[in-house]
């Protein structure tokens, strides 16, 4: 029988060699081809706002409903989601003839379908013939992406919501800035949860597909899902850990919480 000691070390060796493997030897299919463009791996429909939003001249954000409601809302985490997907499980072949709208249905749900959190290699993705990306599918589409993209609940009860009951430190926001810059360097988007929690000023999700490094910290490029048209600035300021986000339509500006939902397996 081997002596404890020596079981130990060799338990050691065995783990060490396990967590440090998925590091040296990451696989080909998790490194994109190409990088997230904006304008083509986005859809071009909005998740739309339920109310609207209104800021007093005190500064305070005032709300009311839409009259008549939004037909396709609360699914900030669902657009996300969908976004990162596409990016990570379909191709594009603009040249070939356009399938039946049955068969783009087919497609959609399959990609749907896939690993949130693992790409397909390039070989094995779900081409769509006769679009030339995500953006230009989602025009002719929409409403087939939107019927199988996802659910309501989908965005309520995403798993990851735990995580915004406990408290956010500013150098728990420093290391989150940090890591999502250098997971951003690997190629893929990153869907993250925006949040002011009790308050809920703002609950939402983006994705990042970009950052750059400002004189105090970082400027990350996000895809808004409540608005298709233009990417969303994220900043980052180590001075005062602590990530703010600019004035939109459904938020007043400032500070927010943030933290990454959807993970890669192999971070």
């Amino acid at each position: 029988m081997q002596a404890a000691g020596s079981w130990l070390g060799a338990l050691v060796g065995v783990g060490f060699a396990l967590a440090t493997a998925g590091c040296a030897a990451r696989p080909q299919a998790d490194i994109p081809a190409r990088p997230f463009d904006f304008a083509r791996d986005t859809v071009g429909f909005p998740n739309e706002i339920c109310l609207i939003y209104e800021l007093t001249p005190e500064g305070k954000m005032t709300t009311r409903r839409r009259d008549p409601p939004p037909e396709y809302s609360h699914r900030c985490f669902v657009v996300a989601r969908l976004n990162r997907q596409f990016f990570d499980h379909a191709s594009f072949a603009p040249s070939e003839p356009r399938p039946e709208p049955a068969e783009v249905r087919s497609r959609i749900a399959e990609v749907i379908s896939r690993s949130t959190r693992r790409p397909s290699p390039p070989k094995d993705r779900v081409v769509f013939p006769g679009f030339a990306d995500l953006r230009e599918l989602s025009e002719v589409h929409a409403e087939q992406l939107q019927d199988l993209g996802g659910s309501i609940a989908e965005s309520y009860l995403q798993r990851g919501h735990w995580r915004m009951l406990f408290p956010f430190s500013r150098s728990h926001q420093d290391r989150t800035a940090q890591k999502l810059a250098e997971r951003l360097d690997l190629g893929r988007p990153l869907v993250v949860h925006l949040v002011r929690f009790p308050q809920l000023t703002i609950n939402h999700s983006v994705l990042l597909y970009g950052y750059r490094a400002t004189a105090d910290g970082w400027e990350f490029d996000a895809a808004d899902p409540n608005d298709p048209n233009r990417p969303l600035a994220l900043a980052f300021q180590r001075s005062r850990g602590r990530f703010e986000c600019p004035r939109t339509p459904y938020f007043a500006g400032g500070r927010v919480d943030v933290y990454e939902v959807y993970r890669n397996i192999w971070y």
